[in-house]
């Protein structure tokens, strides 16, 4: 993708578009693609020029280290794409970046720059363009300046802010920078001055569209797969390695994750994670997979970095983040934050981020996270200054971009008013928790049972005072008053990885719908399930959100069915066998019903014999 790789296109640039263009007599809009990361902003802008006088092409600069996954998404665009020697000797009407590399001063028309983030905030090594020697232009990161005589090295420039990324030869390299507060207008001021009557303030498109779409809470919490009690906890990370995800520091989240499913409820708590794009494409996603896939099995899910992010921040209950720009996002939209990873070192002192980070509350690796979690969100009170700072103009960037373009393009704007894509609703994706879970239980009477679930735990988790446990299928006793003890039991996935747990499971379960050809009928897999594994007591076959099918050792087949918000059917089934092994009968929990209690719900479980020939009058099971 860099200079002079691929074939230059005829259509509709070249030097004879003309022969062959159907629409000529348009104005042409150039993308200029730096990274994955950058093209998300202009994906924000692109509703802005869609019009019939508008040419859309694009080109990446192939000046960052970051290139997999740009083909794809230029590809999914749909728009032309010209190698980037192609570009710089085309004449266009407006250029758009969103960000700095490449020989952007060499652009054969007037350009427009946005930041990719929430302003700029970090330093980076100067730009080798501008020293003309043989590679000069390529505006390429170096590692950072030594002085000659010392060796020292010197402070890096504030990247989008300093003379060394915005000027050659002393003159602005933008003839528009869009700025999002009068904050970044001041220190651009103070930081470059040259570059200053460039600036233009137009608010933060992205930002923008996550305030337009907050009265959709709700839709992507269960669109994320919220249950009803369920608080939603995202984990972030920027790029680098003083990141969350970065081994440049404590290197906190290998440990951190199987602490986060082994001591959070998994009914009462999900868990997914955002990643700097440069991190999915510069490991690759089959890698970042493969770090996750321990967590992924407790029940994390990974988010795609482009598609959803956006939407898990509105529906997030907590944030435990970074330095980066999404962290920093989720405080402005008034969202409890943790940090856990705060590095100062790459950061402008001056800038809104540096100050976040020195006094957003910090996560404590050596506390138990579970109260750490719950006190960050019952005493959050939200941070005035990413609210106040992230933009100085909310919900107006629609407007304010569009006319910068066409003004800049020479045309005047559509009549039709200048408006952004509204975020999409996500695909559901429920959680999966494929792995053994560990499951404690209080009989509260002989249908109703509170319950803990947790994925996988090192160490038997720490209950609060309401449901104390003991070793693995002992107790130390309930309340005074309480009656029955807590009990503990496993229940396992049927394609837990660990095929020793599978065979120590009391309860064994899976997700497929009822006519599912490749399992057979709920009831015949939970047979078949019995059959194969004799220390199992319970086989449970979920097949809708709100429903499965259960059958005992003894032969009796029930069918649990609950409101589809309620907890995950496998977690009724649980109750259901705490309430069997305590000696309730099957016909008493048909005529009853049956209660499930989680942290923060209350579920009301129906039961009824899967087959209408039996009425589980049985009492042995």
């Amino acid at each position: 993708m860099g200079e002079g790789a691929g074939a230059w296109i005829r259509v509709p640039v070249g030097a004879e578009a003309g022969r062959w263009d159907t629409r000529g007599s348009v104005r042409r809009v150039l993308l200029v693609v730096h990274n994955v990361t950058s093209a998300t902003r202009l994906l924000d802008v692109l509703p802005l020029l869609r019009d019939w006088r508008v040419q859309l092409l694009a080109t990446c600069t192939g000046s960052s280290p970051f290139q997999a996954g740009v083909p794809e998404l230029l590809a999914e665009v749909g728009v032309p794409v010209l190698p980037w020697a192609q570009a710089l000797r085309t004449r266009v009407d407006l250029a758009v970046s969103a960000s700095f590399g490449g020989q952007l001063h060499e652009v054969c028309g007037r350009l427009a720059v946005l930041s990719h983030g929430v302003g700029y905030n970090k330093t980076l090594a100067t730009p080798d363009a501008g020293r003309r020697t043989p590679d000069a232009g390529r505006r390429t990161p170096d590692a950072g300046r030594r002085t000659p005589d010392a060796g020292r090295r010197t402070p890096d420039p504030v990247f989008g802010m300093s003379d060394a990324w915005l000027l050659v030869d002393g003159e602005p390299i933008a003839d528009a920078m869009v700025l999002s507060h009068p904050e970044q207008l001041a220190r651009l001021r103070a930081a470059c001055p040259p570059a200053a009557h460039t600036a233009v303030l137009a608010g933060d498109p992205c930002f923008d569209r996550m305030l337009d779409a907050r009265p959709y809470r709700d839709r992507f919490r269960r669109a994320l797969g919220l249950r009803a009690g369920q608080r939603l906890v995202v984990l972030n990370s920027t790029w680098n390695p003083a990141s969350l995800f970065g081994d440049g520091g404590d290197d906190l989240l290998p440990s951190l994750l199987p602490r986060l499913t082994g001591e959070l409820p998994a009914d009462d708590y999900r868990l997914t994670a955002v990643l700097h794009p440069n991190i999915w494409h510069g490991h690759g996603p089959g890698q970042v997979r493969a770090w996750l896939e321990r967590a992924r099995r407790g029940g994390l899910a990974l988010l795609d970095p482009l598609a959803d992010w956006r939407q898990a921040l509105l529906a997030a209950d907590l944030v435990i983040g970074d330095h980066g720009s999404v962290t920093y996002y989720a405080a402005a939209l008034g969202t409890p934050v943790l940090l856990g990873a705060a590095p100062l070192d790459g950061l402008d002192p001056a800038s809104p981020v540096a100050e976040f980070v020195r006094t957003a509350p910090r996560l404590d690796p050596l506390r138990p996270l579970r109260p750490q979690l719950e006190s960050a969100i019952s005493d959050h009170r939200p941070h005035r200054g990413p609210a106040e700072l992230t933009t100085s103009v909310p919900g107006k960037s629609a407007a304010l971009l569009r006319t910068l373009f066409y003004d800049l393009i020479g045309l005047p704007e559509p009549d039709a008013p200048a408006l952004l894509d509204p975020l999409p609703l996500p695909d559901h994706t429920p959680p999966r928790h494929t792995t053994s879970l560990r499951v404690l239980t209080r009989l509260l009477d002989p249908h109703e049972v509170e319950l803990r679930r947790y994925a996988e735990p090192t160490y038997e988790p720490e209950e609060p005072e309401e449901l104390p446990e003991g070793p693995a299928g002992t107790s130390r006793g309930g309340r005074p008053g309480d009656g029955e003890p807590v009990r503990a039991h496993t229940a396992a996935h049927e394609d837990t990885a660990d095929r020793e747990a599978v065979a120590a499971a009391d309860v064994i379960f899976r997700h497929s719908p009822a006519d599912d050809p490749r399992l057979g009928p709920p009831a015949a897999w939970c047979a078949e399930v019995l059959a194969r594994r004799p220390q199992c007591a319970l086989a449970v076959y979920v097949s809708a959100p709100g429903t499965c099918t259960v059958r005992t050792r003894t032969g009796v087949t029930l069918t649990l069915t609950a409101d589809a918000s309620a907890a995950d059917p496998a977690a009724h089934a649980s109750a259901l066998f705490a309430c069997l092994s305590a000696g309730t009968a099957p016909r008493s929990l048909i005529a009853n019903g049956l209660t499930v209690r989680t942290a923060r719900a209350r579920h009301r479980v129906t039961v009824t014999p899967a087959d209408p020939a039996e009425d589980g009058t049985g009492t042995a099971w």
